[in-house]
């Protein structure tokens, strides 16, 4: 998905795909839309649940030092946790989840236990977590809390799915068209066939969902000792996160949703998808109008549609002589989406389009070409990402209907239309039995407070998924939105305004209502020869490989 909206745009469109017609063959675990969570708690998946969160219980974690391959040195601390595959069957085959964890630095006597993060995706691992208990934006709660992450199941050492060999899946440079002929729709959906078949070699695939990662997330406190959860979630981790909350209301004690996802089942995950493109093409002239209020730095245009018209131009320059002979339209594509998710990425991506266009390709080859080296971890976080996301609901299946919705968004909205669509036609050939998406709902009262943020203009989770994911809570959400913002991501970045509520809440429990915050200030207009890397996103998406949707955030 994608974030801040077009919504009239949408409206508009009369998308058939959100009105698509179930999967043939629901799969067993799945519950069908509007069943009471009660019925949705029953069955054997909750008993199994139960069996494996006492198993965990009794075995706890394990830790040690972290194998050097986790990058995490000490005093952080690594351990596994098994989880069933299958929780109908929770004495059959096993995965076991990777864990790591710092303990909180405060005293004994003001510890509350143990955080748990997940920074979204589907395909992103949060084992980095504890690492920011020694930032200063953390600071406080990591002197009352132990830092926990982990790798869900599917992810890196928690039993790393894959579907195509890593250098294939990676192939640079390659192209890609805003509006693609026909030549390439057929190109596209036959590596999207192939894609899925890779991924139907994958022993137990129809595991890989939602559901049970919200299931394993119990198995993970239990397993710490922790009687109820506390937990921080953003992006796709506050899907997850919502279906824990509505299978395991009694097991929540804190929650916080940073950047959710609209958990309306309709949308799960067709719709949301075609919204969060909508909503990604109004953040991208965000980003071009910035970089036109700054064209005595950047020489781009004193409009946006002059900055527009430049990257068209290197679009063009780029399809014919990748930059680099490491960057095509498609890697560009791809590095220049990364500003619509956060503006710490503004003022890179426009030095590396005004030095690329004056002649100057080292900052754009430095800012978006591909490293080698993360070519595994880029198709393990997609494996799992198209797994997760076929699994969860029903797809369209017809080429029909995809090339109708995406046609018509591409009309007005280009940047990043086709590039979702051609992420996820997979499931558009899945062979996995398709759930149906549970229907989050808590009564008033079931659920102690919890507490959500997001960003008016964040496109990777556009902010109506934030008011129906507050909506359908009962009445224990509080709504924390940062006005005229856009990144993805806001706990522990520099909106000072959030992190005093994130920090209120998370140490004394206390929610403050539906509250706005002004904006963090927009960032500095730099440039400098070859200076092209940016600085780390400081929220808590910020060393995620995926965000939201499209990118396994």
């Amino acid at each position: 998905m994608r974030a801040a909206v077009l919504y009239g745009i949408l409206g508009s469109l009369a998308l058939t795909g959100l009105a698509a017609a179930p999967a043939a063959d629901a799969a067993r675990t799945g519950t069908p839309v509007g069943l009471p969570v009660s019925r949705a708690a029953d069955g054997p998946e909750a008993r199994g649940v139960a069996v494996a969160a006492a198993r965990a219980a009794e075995a706890g974690v394990d830790f040690g030092a972290c194998p050097a391959a986790e990058g995490l040195p000490a005093p952080v601390e690594c351990g596994t946790v098994a989880v069933p595959l299958d929780y109908a069957r929770p004495h059959g085959r096993q995965l076991k989840l990777t864990v790591s964890h710092v303990g909180a630095t405060g005293p004994r006597a003001g510890r509350q236990g143990r955080l748990v993060f997940n920074p979204g995706g589907p395909g992103a691992s949060g084992m980095y977590f504890p690492l920011l208990s020694r930032s200063p934006e953390w600071r406080r709660l990591a002197e009352t809390y132990d830092f926990v992450g982990y790798a869900p199941r599917g992810v890196d050492r928690s039993g790393a799915l894959s579907c195509q060999a890593p250098g294939e899946f990676t192939q640079a440079p390659s192209h890609t068209a805003e509006h693609p002929s026909g030549r390439e729709k057929r190109a596209r959906i036959a590596r999207a066939r192939a894609y899925a078949d890779g991924c139907a070699g994958n022993a137990g695939l129809r595991h890989y969902t939602s559901l049970n990662n919200a299931r394993d997330l119990d198995v993970l406190r239990a397993a710490l000792g922790e009687r109820r959860l506390t937990y921080l979630g953003a992006s796709y981790g506050t899907y997850f996160g919502s279906l824990y909350a509505a299978l395991f209301p009694g097991h929540v004690r804190r929650m916080v949703f940073d950047s959710p996802v609209d958990p309306d089942p309709r949308q799960i995950w067709y719709g949301n998808n075609l919204r969060q493109s909508a909503a990604f093409e109004e953040r991208w002239t965000d980003w071009q109008r910035w970089v036109a209020r700054h064209d005595d730095v950047y020489r781009l245009g004193g409009s946006r549609w002059e900055v527009a018209a430049a990257y068209q131009r290197a679009r063009r320059m780029i399809e014919k002589d990748p930059a680099g002979g490491r960057v095509g339209t498609a890697q560009l594509q791809a590095a220049f989406l990364r500003a619509a998710y956060a503006d710490d990425y503004w003022a890179p991506a426009a030095t590396a389009l005004a030095d690329y266009l004056a002649g100057r390709p080292k900052a754009l080859v430095e800012f978006a070409a591909d490293d080698p080296a993360d070519d595994a971890a880029e198709e393990n976080g997609n494996a799992v990402y198209t797994a997760v996301e076929c699994n969860d609901a029903p797809w369209p299946t017809d080429w029909e209907t995809w090339d109708r919705d995406n046609s018509r968004l591409a009309r007005v909205a280009p940047f990043e239309t086709w590039e979702n669509a051609w992420m996820n036609l997979p499931c558009a050939f899945w062979s996995a039995p398709r759930q149906r998406p549970l229907d989050v709902r808590t009564a008033p009262g079931e659920l102690p407070p919890v507490l959500l943020l997001a960003a008016e203009r964040d496109a990777a989770t556009p902010y109506r998924g934030a008011r129906e994911l507050a909506r359908r809570l009962g009445g224990s959400a509080s709504l924390v939105t940062e006005k005229d913002a856009g990144s993805h991501g806001l706990a522990g970045g520099p909106n000072g305004c959030v992190t005093q509520h994130v920090e209120t809440y998370l140490l004394t429990g206390r929610t403050p209502g539906d509250v706005h915050c002004a904006p963090h200030p927009e960032p500095e207009a730099e440039r400098s020869a070859g200076r092209s890397a940016a600085p780390e996103p400081q929220g808590s998406e910020a060393t995620s490989s995926a965000t939201g949707l499209r990118r396994p955030v």
